[in-house]
Parts: C-alpha cells; sequence; structure tokens
C-alpha cells in the first residue's frame, strides 16, 4: 500500500494533470470554463470569490515554498526552525480561514440560490467535496502545529518535502513520507485525488487563469444623452477618438 499511494499515485496524478488537460483542451474547448453564475446572483459572489481564491493563491504559494525550498537553505540564510514555523503557521492560518470562509459562502450561495443549484451537476458536487476535504485536513494539521509546535512529525520539511522533491527525479523517498503522521497522510492523497479532478471539473481554469485582468484598463460606460445620441457631433471626453481618425465626422 505504501509503494502504491507514495511512489505510484503521485504519478497517477501528474499524468492525469498533464494528459487530461491536453484531452480536454483538444476535445472540449467550449466546455473549458466555470460556468459563471454571476448573472443569477452577484452580491455572495462578490465577497466569497474574492476570499476564495486570494485565499487559494496564498495557500498554492505556501505549499511550494515549504515543499520546495529545503530546510538546509532557510538555515543557511539565519532563519531558525522556530521562526520558519511561526511564519509558516500564521500566514497558513490566516489563508486558511480566507479560503474556508470564501469556499463557504459560494457553497451557500450554491444551494441557496435556485438557478444557480439547478446548474450544479453531480461533477461539481464531488469537486466541492475533494476540495474542502483538502482544504480542512490542511487546516487541521496548521492547527496541531500551532497547538503543539514541536510535537512529533510537525516539521513536515523532514518527510513530506523531501518525498514530494524526490518525486521529481523519478525517484520516491517513499520511507520518507511513512515516516510522516497520519493527518500529512490524509491531506497529501487527498490533495493527489483532487489534482487527479482537476482536468475534468470546472477547477481546469486553473491553468487558463485571466491574468491580463489585472492590467486591462477599465472598462468606460458612456449614457445615452444628448451628447451622445446618434448623428450627435459633439462627443463626450472619455470617447474622444485616440489614434484613429473620428469616421463620423467625414
Amino acid at each position: 500500500m505504501n509503494i502504491f499511494l507514495w511512489g505510484v499515485l503521485p504519478y497517477v496524478a501528474l499524468i492525469s494533470v498533464v494528459g487530461g488537460t491536453i484531452w480536454r483542451y483538444r476535445y472540449d474547448k467550449f466546455g473549458w470554463t466555470t460556468r459563471s453564475s454571476e448573472l443569477y446572483e452577484s452580491k455572495l459572489l462578490r465577497i466569497g470569490s474574492p476570499l476564495f481564491h486570494y485565499g487559494i493563491l496564498a495557500v498554492i504559494a505556501g505549499h511550494a515554498i515549504g515543499l520546495v525550498i529545503p530546510e538546509s537553505w532557510t538555515n543557511a540564510i539565519g532563519l531558525s526552525e522556530d521562526a520558519y514555523h511561526w511564519i509558516a503557521a500564521v500566514g497558513g492560518i490566516i489563508a486558511a480561514i480566507a479560503t474556508l470562509v470564501g469556499v463557504a459562502i459560494l457553497i451557500y450561495r450554491r444551494r441557496a440560490t435556485g438557478p444557480v443549484f439547478a446548474a450544479t451537476t453531480a461533477n461539481d458536487k464531488l469537486m466541492y467535496l475533494v476540495l474542502v476535504s483538502a482544504l480542512v485536513a490542511g487546516t487541521y494539521i496548521t492547527v496541531i502545529g500551532m497547538i503543539d509546535p514541536h510535537g512529533a512529525g510537525v516539521n513536515y520539511r523532514e518527510t513530506v518535502s523531501p518525498w514530494f522533491r524526490s518525486i521529481w527525479i523519478l525517484q520516491p523517498d517513499i520511507h520518507a513520507m511513512e515516516a510522516a503522521p497520519l493527518r500529512f497522510h490524509v491531506h497529501v492523497v487527498i490533495g493527489m485525488l483532487m489534482f487527479i479532478l482537476v482536468p475534468f471539473t470546472r477547477l481546469v481554469h486553473i491553468f487558463t487563469a485571466p491574468l491580463h485582468y489585472l492590467f486591462r484598463p477599465y472598462i468606460v460606460y458612456r449614457s445615452r444623452d444628448a451628447r451622445s445620441a446618434p448623428g450627435s457631433q459633439e462627443l463626450p471626453s472619455a470617447w474622444a477618438p485616440v489614434g484613429t481618425e473620428d469616421r463620423d465626422r467625414r
């Protein structure tokens, strides 16, 4: 079982993410969407969506730092294990709270808003179940680490991190993962199941996140006043032509 969980399942997840994403892009381009429901309800969405998305970005960043950067590197720059632990714990709990509150609002909205609930598929329900399970398991690990910072197995950089890095050189360190506490085993397995599902759920949109939205200009809305009426010769200043000829005046 340990060989399967820590030596085989990680590559199943990688194959699913890479192969499934390529398949989805090639055969289901029009289904590559989050199926926005903003038209049905926007008040709760304005609160829950930013909380969840910014929170999950912080969670991903924290995981990347903790799993990729070896403990020897932080020791080399003079960052003690206690200092690293508390920075990671405080940042992790803030990110976890934001993410959990955000996803709770989104799930409540999906259940309480009739048209949104009607558009919810079994695929969506499975995705939410696995996603929330991974978040809860990760939050539990963070809380345990804060309560007992020197407890056995708290320092995941001696177990989970070496195992994670060993996967990428095709030499999975199964024994390192075996030495991790059960709570890490549960969290990692749920995480791998979530990545297996990514290409086949709405989570696939993480690979086409609209980052250009952060840099695009504001959308200008114009009112229907006398100056903007059809045939008017006077244009509002916000709509003055820039770099092009005014065809309406020719």
